[in-house]
């Protein structure tokens, strides 16, 4: 797919404010019922592993947030321009007072850079491929040339078209996927890919992670699975065991 190329090659002046209080964020509702879903799915598997959540920030359709000035205004003013991405991952983020409430995230300002940020695509798309810096900055050239994010992930489920673009040079770049059609995450030391079946209700196909040994990282309801089945095995295996003594002349004692 081509991209837009409507931006020049212009010297940003980037800042990077804490959102103001009154700040009106828009409400825009998702596109389609599968995009919180999809989010979720990403983050429930990674709440399993300590050095991944602790500091960090997991977060679906959340203002990232920048300050921007725009060459063709007649003053020096900078606006306030945010973003919400699909699903973002940021570690480390700045601890924050158990009574405020995070309703954005401003790098630089509240801590690191998002390691990856995700748009799910519908059957359309608006601004996640647009370069445009004019007075609505596309969400590309916002991750790319604003926010400078390392990876930055378009998927659409309906097609399983998985798209993951590395920044390189100051550009994006599409990345080819290893032998098993997954991508390494840095920042995450995970793979990245493509996966079919049925989770939540939903049947299609879902993005998931790997660990670096290609070991599918599990949701809840397939980690009690498997834990059931492996009592289920042991269980099996004492029973056959019982069984071989029997037969041999050995009784057991009932536990009482």
């Amino acid at each position: 797919m081509s991209v837009a190329t409507k931006n020049p090659e212009t010297k940003l002046t980037i800042t990077w404010p804490l959102l103001p209080e009154d700040f009106q964020l828009p409400d825009d509702p998702v596109e389609d019922e599968s995009q919180p879903l999809l989010a979720a799915a990403l983050r429930q598997p990674l709440t399993e592993f300590p050095e991944l959540i602790q500091d960090a920030l997991i977060v679906s359709n959340f203002a990232l947030c920048a300050g921007i000035s725009f060459p063709e205004a007649a003053t020096d003013e900078q606006r306030t321009i945010c973003k919400a991405p699909d699903w973002m991952y940021v570690k480390p983020v700045n601890p924050q007072n158990v009574s405020q409430i995070r309703r954005s995230y401003t790098p630089h300002t509240e801590g690191t850079i998002p390691q990856i940020v995700m748009e799910f695509l519908s059957e359309t798309y608006g601004e996640e491929y647009s370069v445009e810096f004019t007075s609505r900055v596309g969400k590309w050239f916002f991750y790319e040339q604003v926010i400078k994010v390392p990876r930055y992930v378009i998927f659409r489920a309906k097609t399983a078209r998985l798209e993951v673009y590395a920044l390189e040079s100051e550009r994006y770049n599409l990345q080819k996927t290893d032998e098993n059609g997954r991508y390494w995450i840095p920042g995450l030391d995970l793979f990245l890919g493509v996966w079919e079946g049925t989770h939540e209700g939903r049947t299609g196909c879902w993005l998931r992670w790997w660990n670096a040994e290609g070991e599918l990282l599990l949701w809840s309801e397939e980690r009690t699975e498997q834990e059931r089945q492996r009592a289920e095995q042991e269980h099996l295996r004492a029973e056959r065991l019982a069984e071989k003594l029997r037969q041999a002349g050995i009784e057991l004692d009932d536990e009482e």
